[in-house]
């Protein structure tokens, strides 16, 4: 039978907790940095043309379609190669999550962007209106608000891929649980923490999703 002590874990509070600020820190700025190219992709991708919209696809395709892991990866141990200089693992981090944040963005706000009824536009032009107004003052407010669901769904989902980052060095959450696990030899207890407080934090946050949704499809009916 196992014999499970949590009472050491207490010891390690204040590590725990700076792992945790140092996770959120990075998450954030790779959630800032992925929805504003992530909205620019959409656009590319609904209103640039041939050219841009190929550009914005291929873009799409390649940083969704490739394993955050692997993104990490090469810019954590390739890309410095190319710039004769070590990026360091906050910068790997933040540049692998944002551009695949940005992938998986521009995929929400460009099926917002399509949920838009062609009446629309079409009353637009009957009104006169320049393309312009017509794009930033009518259709994107619109799709804004339908991406918010979607969009906070998605946030959930990369503060928990945040956890991969550990593999490169950096001191998140998940580097630190595994450090005090290989000290104290006992993973059970340690590991079990951290999935309780990566837990604490996603789940928060999918609620508030939840309610978010419900309200927001009140308004679009309406």
């Amino acid at each position: 039978m196992v014999d499970l002590n949590f009472s050491f874990v207490l010891g390690y509070t204040n590590v725990l907790l700076a792992g945790l600020l140092t996770s959120i820190q990075f998450v954030s700025v790779a959630i800032v940095l992925g929805l504003s190219l992530g909205f620019v992709l959409s656009l590319m991708r609904s209103f640039g043309g041939t050219i841009l919209g190929m550009i914005a696809t291929v873009f799409v395709e390649v940083f969704r379609g490739t394993p955050v892991l692997v993104l990490l990866f090469w810019f954590f141990f390739c890309l410095p190669v190319f710039f004769g200089t070590d990026l360091g693992g906050f910068a790997s981090a933040v540049l692998a999550l944002s551009l695949y944040f940005a992938a998986i963005t521009s995929e929400t706000f460009r099926s917002s962007l399509k949920s838009i009824e062609p009446a629309q536009l079409d009353a637009c032009v009957a009104l006169g209106l320049g393309a312009g107004t017509r794009i930033f003052r009518v259709i994107l407010p619109q799709a804004v608000l339908r991406a918010i669901p979607n969009l906070s769904s998605n946030v959930v989902s990369l503060f928990k891929e945040s956890a991969l980052v550990s593999a490169v060095g950096l001191a998140d959450l998940m580097y630190v649980g595994q450090n005090i696990a290989n000290k104290e030899a006992r993973p059970i207890e340690i590991l079990t923490v951290v999935a309780l407080i990566y837990f604490a934090c996603a789940f928060p946050l999918t609620r508030i999703a939840a309610v978010i949704e419900k309200k927001l499809l009140k308004v679009i009916k309406v």
